[in-house]
This record gives structure tokens, sequence and C-alpha cells, in this order.
């Protein structure tokens, strides 16, 4: 039965695949109770997917190359440990033989049980050891799932693939970077959330805030991803499935002929130049802001590079991912962003984790200070990079005037124990800051006297200035780039850092939205930066830009209170 579900377009492009389920298997362990004569074969059941559980293991570990992180070896051992001990491998045998549970009921009672125990464990180490607990139980319920479990699909599939979730973190887009997935669909999720962001920079079409798409999809189900109007159709029709195959034949030559923009230089038509930077997550993102032509990186968020770890990077890896981004860009700016952890980016171990509201609480750059070997530790690598290339640091999260002097405080000691160690490094490299938050941007030359620039994170300052959580798909539909009081921020932003000659850039969502860059364009930005996929379609708008009909039109929009009218408006800049 074909049916349509609608959702939020977080990434476009069209993508015709089967659907692969990923999902909490112990969300949909089986409850019943069994037969007496039953026990011995549930028993043997259960003994059998410890076994498969170990073998799976064994694979895994054959598998890790020698240049491996040691940490992959010390999670299959603690994972391996984990089954063997009697408290996960034996006492479910007794609950399925005392009370005639079946395997799956019986193994997740005793993991609640040894979950518990662990939560009241005061070392922090120590207690987020239920997280391997939990996992190990999960794979051990996926076998016991037999034929009905969705396996991991082999390499030579995944671009035919739709991953389907419930939700998917920060960490695991991070993690589908390695694969080659024809798109995803999540039942939750808003259109800024770190995961859009994430999905955006993988390039294939995506969907999130599809609310039940999860329970109502089988696996290998043909599902079509339409990313631009956002609508995911599950079991189409032969004529349907026609009429989709070439609309992404048509979008896929309008990409094609974006790239022949690659070389062409960046300016409006009456020949006023505009930098376009990318975006990056980790170092592996250099090729596509190759292939993109961008003038430089304008944003390395360097948060992913510490996600999906059982410890913190070195400073000597963190050096060595900044410094291949540094040498990469031959001579091209690289903006590095220092550690942005809070909210929905979280660390597998330590971290700014519980918190009542994360959004509002120890996130980016109060948290940086409140760890000073951790944010020592990362400016050193990055000031060692600077001798590389032309490297700038960027400080998020910005909002007193104290959390820049203690920051710059923090540069200037990181720079004094380099010149102890006679480590060298750019003495004169720029600093800058984040405008995310209202009163940031209300206290705009507070941030001019004490940095080098700006650069204005248009998510996080539409988040707090509507008070929306930009995670949540429950409220997503109010999120609002063109409200009024948002649009009146950055375009005073813009135009109080151009009068006082400060260099200003954006760096947000709202950069790589093409129905966004002429009125960008008419508040005075010169600056944008997105990511790499996202740049051609820009600079083709800049290309055919006519500022001198932009700015006027950008201020009429400015002056509009009327929601109905400021998208009239906006229909006539961008006509």
């Amino acid at each position: 039965m074909n049916f349509v579900l609608h959702g939020v377009a977080v990434s476009a492009g069209i993508t015709i695949g089967h659907a692969h389920l990923v999902s909490s298997a112990r969300l949909e362990a089986a409850h019943y109770e069994i037969a007496d004569s039953a026990v011995a074969a549930e028993i043997f059941r259960f003994d059998a997917a410890i076994a498969r559980a170990r073998q799976e293991l064994a694979a895994i570990e054959a598998h890790v190359t020698a240049d491996a992180p040691a940490e992959f070896g010390a999670f299959i051992n603690l994972h391996r440990m984990i089954l063997a001990d009697s408290s996960l491998s034996h006492a479910p045998r007794e609950l399925i033989r005392e009370r005639r549970m079946n395997a799956e009921w019986a193994l997740v009672q005793q993991m609640e049980k040894l979950v518990a125990q662990f939560e009241e464990i005061e070392d922090p180490y120590l207690r987020e050891r239920r997280q391997d607990i939990e996992q190990v139980v999960e794979r051990v319920l996926k076998t016991l799932a037999g034929g009905n479990a969705a396996p991991e699909p082999p390499a030579s599939a995944e671009g035919n693939l739709i991953v389907v979730a419930h939700d998917l973190s920060p960490a695991d887009m991070i993690l589908f970077k390695r694969h080659k997935f024809g798109g995803f669909v999540t039942d939750v999720g808003g259109v800024t959330s770190h995961t859009a962001i994430v999905a955006r920079s993988l390039n294939i079409p995506a969907l999130v805030g599809l609310h039940h798409a999860r329970q109502m999809i089988r696996e290998n189900d043909v599902l079509i991803v339409d990313g631009i109007q956002g609508v995911l159709v599950v079991d189409p029709d032969a004529v349907v499935l026609g009429e989709y195959r070439l609309r992404q034949s048509q979008h896929g030559l309008e990409r094609q002929k974006l790239k022949r923009l690659k070389s062409t230089p960046s300016a409006t038509l009456d020949g006023t130049p505009v930098e376009l930077f990318a975006n990056i997550e980790l170092p592996q993102d250099l090729g596509d802001v190759q292939d993109s032509g961008a003038q430089g990186v304008g944003l390395f968020r360097t948060e992913f590079l510490f996600m999906n770890r059982k410890v913190l990077p070195t400073e000597d890896e963190q050096f060595e991912a900044y410094r291949e981004v540094a040498k990469a860009l031959e001579g091209r700016p690289v903006v590095i962003r220092t550690l942005d952890l809070g909210a929905d980016k979280g660390l597998s171990e330590g971290g700014p984790q519980d918190m009542p509201n994360p959004a509002l609480g120890l996130r980016a750059i109060r948290y940086c200070l409140s760890e000073p070997q951790l944010f020592l530790a990362q400016l050193r690598a990055i000031l060692r990079a600077s001798k590389y290339g032309r490297v700038r640091i960027l400080l998020p999260m910005l909002a007193h005037a104290h959390e820049i002097d203690q920051s710059l405080s923090m540069v200037k000691q990181a720079k004094q124990q380099l010149d102890d160690k006679g480590v060298g490094y750019d003495a004169a490299v720029e600093i800058g800051g984040m405008i995310e938050v209202p009163a940031a941007a209300l206290a705009l030359p507070m941030f001019m006297r004490r940095l080098d620039f700006l650069s204005i994170g248009t998510n996080d300052l539409i988040q707090y200035t509507l008070a929306i959580d930009r995670t949540d798909d429950a409220v997503a539909h109010l999120y609002d780039p063109l409200h009024p009081a948002v649009l009146h921020l950055i375009a005073h932003t813009i135009q109080a850092a151009n009068r006082g000659g400060t260099p200003i850039a954006v760096c947000g969502e709202m950069a790589g939205e093409p129905g966004l860059t002429r009125l960008l364009l008419g508040f005075g930005l010169r600056n944008f930066s997105m990511h790499a996929q996202q740049l051609l379609a820009i600079k083709e708008r800049v290309l055919r830009t006519d500022l001198a009909q932009a700015q006027p039109l950008a201020q009429r929009v400015l002056r509009q209170s009327d929601p109905a009218k400021t998208r009239e408006l906006l229909l006539k800049l961008n006509s």
C-alpha cells in the first residue's frame, strides 16, 4: 500500500531507494510468557544469541586496521567482558527458567537491574559504563530477533538505502560520514538542529519531523525522499516512480550546471566582490571544500573531533587535524571555532550533560572557561597549526565582556606556554567572536573593541530571540528567520560592524539559503560561510544580483511588521 508522509526538508535533492530501519532493539523487545515445555528451547535460543554476539565482536576485531585508534580494541574487549559476565550471560537464564519469561524480556529485565546499580555509582567514569551494558544488550537483542533484525548493509548496497530512524544524534550523523547512504528520514528533529546541519554536509536528501515514519515503514520498503518539497512517498506506484525519476534527473542536471561556476569569481552584477567560505565538521570534508571552489573555511566545528570517542583527543591529535586543514587550504583562511559543546552536542564521556536546560546551561565558551586545561590544550593545538596556514580563532556563544577578556587571557597563556617550549606559531593570529545571542547583537561595540572579526550564528540567534528549541519538531513551525526581530538584529549587527570597520560574516544556515542571499547582501553582508554543497547555488544567486535593486528592497523588508508582506517583498527581491 502506497502512502505519503510530510516532514521538514533539511537537505535538498531527490533519492529513490529501499528503507533501512535503525532502531533501539530494546524498545521493541518482545514480552510474553512461555510454556514449561518451551523453557529448555528458550534457554538454548538465549545461549545461541550470546554466542553469536561474541562471534560478531570477533569479526569486528578482525577488521580493525593496524593504524586504528587504540580505543577500538578497548571498546571490543570491554564489550566481550560484559558478555562473559555471569550477571548478563547467566542471570537471564534463571529468569527464563523460574518465571517462564521469553529470552528478550529476561535480558531487558536484567539489563535494567544492572543499569540501576551503575547509576548509583558516584564515580562518573564507572557510572557511564551503563551505556556499554545497554549497547551489548542491543547487540544480543538484535541477534535474538534473527531474520527480523535490520542488519548492517554491505557497503555496495548503501547508495540504494534510505536510513529510517526515530531520532539520530549529531554523533550518529558523523558516523554516517563513513558510509554512502542514499538519504535519511527521522520522526523527530528541527530544520536547524545540529543533526540536520551535519546531514546537509553529507549532501544527501533528508527529512525530519515525520512523527510516525519509523513505525509505519517496513524494512526494504521502496521509498522516495523529496528533500525539496519535504515529502516521503512509501511504496510508490509506477506512475509516481516514473515522475520522480524524471525530477531526480532534472535536479542532477541543475547541480551539474552549477559546477561550471567553480572557478568564476564571486561578485554581484555591479562588480562588488562577495567572499564565499565553507563550513566543515572534520578534515575529511576538505574534498567537498576543494570541489566547491570555496575561498577558505569560514567555520571549522571542532566539537565533532570529540564525538564518538571514549577518551578526549589529545593536543597532538587536535593539532594534526587543524594542521591538515590549514595546509590543504594553501594560504586561504581557515576559521577554527573552539569547542561548542552542550545542547544537542554531547560527549561519550564527560562534557556538559544532564542539565535542566542544556541550551541555556554550561555550553560553548562557558564550558571551555570552566575547563581551563581542556581549553588551553585546544588553544595550543590551534596556535601550533597557525604556523602552517592562515588560521583564525573563533569563540562561540559570547555574551559578556568578561568572557571575551578571560578567553583572550587564555590565548595569551597558551602562547606563553608554547614560547616556553620553543614551539612556533603565528603571533598575530586573529581572534573573533560568534554573535549568537541577542545580548551580543545589542552590545556590539563591546565586542568590536576587543575582537578582530565577528561571525553571526543565525541558528542560535533565531533560537534565543524567539525562545524556540531548534531541535524540537513540536515547535519547528515557529522557527522563523524572517521574524522582524530576527531580521532587525541581523541587519543591525552587519551594519554596525561595517560602520566600525570590523569584518563580519554569517556562518549559520541562513548563509546557505539562496532565497535569503539577496536580502543579506542588501543588509550589507559581503562574507558568507555555508556547507560546501550549498556554495555554488549561493554563488549563482550572487552573480545574478543587482545591489542597486537589492538594497532598497532589503530596507523595505526591514520596515515591515506584517509577515505576509515581508514574504511578498522577498519574492519580489528574488524575482
